[in-house]
């Protein structure tokens, strides 16, 4: 484990309980291309819809986190019961379908009945779509709903968990699946379960359920990945940063790494290809996954709660704005300073910072912004670079600003890339190395 120092957090905060926190960048992360499958195990698109909104908008207080992380860890504890979580998507839009108010204006009762004892085709179609959704409700309500240990859950979740129980027993499933399976399914059945989910329907009670019940499907399909990748929930922390063998997820073998730091600006270095990208991808992947309640990929992990998340790794110029990498860089770096200069909590990476301009210009400027982020003792400022006359600086030199690299070996004139976080400043380059394994000197020459 690495130590170096940053900031106390969370001192005065003020009551932001329904703030949406501000998010820069949060493109790098790649949310729907590479965190979304790690977690979906929704079985239809409604479910899937509602997950995707879920990872989108980190929560606003430390509370709301830990409510969200005490109802996906009640899922995690009945994961047996959901072992076999699974029905038909077809039978699902099936369902939703028929429940629609347009299927249930045929009333009244009286001129129902007539054309379901004269129609033979009206009450066949009628009946079926009865059966399907009596069997699918109940079997969700038998076989899950009606299983779960409630004590597990907070409070307010558990009373939504009831109120789902409590509509479907409303319905009496049951008896009439019994009639069902017994073949004796008759009108005045017809027409009374048509009652019950015409009242249903046209009291909001049917858009009511379904919208738990989708909720219901995306926690536990987040609970689900959780499980599946063994990640931990985080802590909130007054005093620094802390992730314990973490990694990014979409590696198929990744090298876990320990990272400790009470310091408010952090440089990493390290060789071309060593790996710093994925680095500050995970670090700022384990953030962000902590701010909208979800576990981390890490064995332990105590994060600050911040006010406002950027993410730049892939900055590339805006060609429809006009505007350069460079500049692309400024106006990003500007966005988080204002943030910061506004008693904001700000935690931003920066992945070779001004790297858009020429060399003597960045190690200029990188110098007096490096300095100018250490006076935001609130915030986490996350910088790779490498721009080797930074070391230079008195803030380095002093351990005000911590300094990291991402290690690599020679042997036998041969780069080997351990991938592994050390403390202290990396001098090895090996662009020359690799250039001329690859040729390019004799093919230059």
């Amino acid at each position: 484990m690495l130590r170096c120092s940053f900031g106390t957090m969370l001192t005065n905060r003020k009551n932001n309980k329904f703030k949406r926190i501000p998010m820069f960048n949060i493109q790098d992360l790649h949310l729907e291309k590479e965190l979304l499958p790690l977690i979906d195990f929704t079985p239809n698109e409604f479910s899937r819809k509602t997950l995707q909104e879920l990872i989108k908008q980190p929560l606003g207080s430390i509370e709301e986190i830990l409510h969200r992380q005490l109802i996906l860890k009640g899922f995690i504890a009945n994961n047996v019961i959901f072992k076999n979580y699974t029905y038909s998507r077809r039978e699902l839009l099936e369902v939703l379908s028929f429940l629609k108010p347009e299927n249930f204006n045929d009333h009244p009762k009286r001129n129902q009945r007539l054309r379901l004892l004269f129609s033979e085709q009206s009450r066949h179609r009628k009946a079926s779509n009865l059966i399907q959704s009596v069997l699918f409700l109940n079997r969700i309500q038998l076989f899950f709903i009606a299983r779960i240990n409630l004590t597990v859950f907070p409070e307010n979740y558990k009373k939504v968990l009831i109120n789902i129980n409590d509509f479907l027993s409303g319905l009496n499933l049951p008896k009439y699946e019994l009639l069902i399976r017994e073949q004796n399914f008759k009108v005045k059945h017809i027409l009374e379960l048509s009652d019950l989910f015409a009242e249903a329907i046209v009291n909001g009670e049917f858009e009511k359920f379904w919208k738990h019940f989708f909720l219901f499907e995306a926690y536990l399909s987040i609970s689900l990945g959780i499980l599946k990748h063994k990640w931990a929930f985080p802590t909130f922390s007054k005093k620094g940063f802390t992730l314990i063998e973490f990694y990014h997820p979409m590696l198929l073998n990744p090298v876990s790494n320990s990272f400790t730091t009470n310091s408010n600006v952090i440089l990493i270095t390290g060789s071309n290809i060593s790996g710093k990208s994925t680095f500050l991808k995970a670090v700022g992947l384990c953030v962000f996954l902590g701010h909208i309640g979800l576990g981390v990929p890490a064995k332990k992990a105590e994060i600050p709660f911040v006010d406002t998340i950027s993410i730049s790794i892939n900055l590339n110029d805006d060609i429809l704005s006009g505007y350069s990498h460079f500049m692309t860089e400024l106006i990003n770096l500007k966005k988080v300073i204002t943030e910061a200069a506004e008693n904001n909590y700000c935690f931003a990476v920066f992945d070779e910072l001004l790297r858009g301009t020429n060399n003597e210009d960045a190690i200029e400027i990188s110098a007096t912004t490096i300095k100018g982020l250490t006076k935001f003792k609130n915030s986490i400022f996350l910088i790779s670079t490498h721009l080797q006359e930074l070391k230079e600086l008195a803030e380095v030199k002093e351990g005000k600003i911590a300094t990291f690299y991402i290690d690599c070996e020679l042997k036998n004139n041969n780069p080997k890339f351990t991938y592994e976080l050390k403390e202290g400043w990396s001098n090895l380059k090996v662009g020359r190395i690799l250039f001329e394994k690859e040729g390019l000197n004799k093919l230059l020459g």
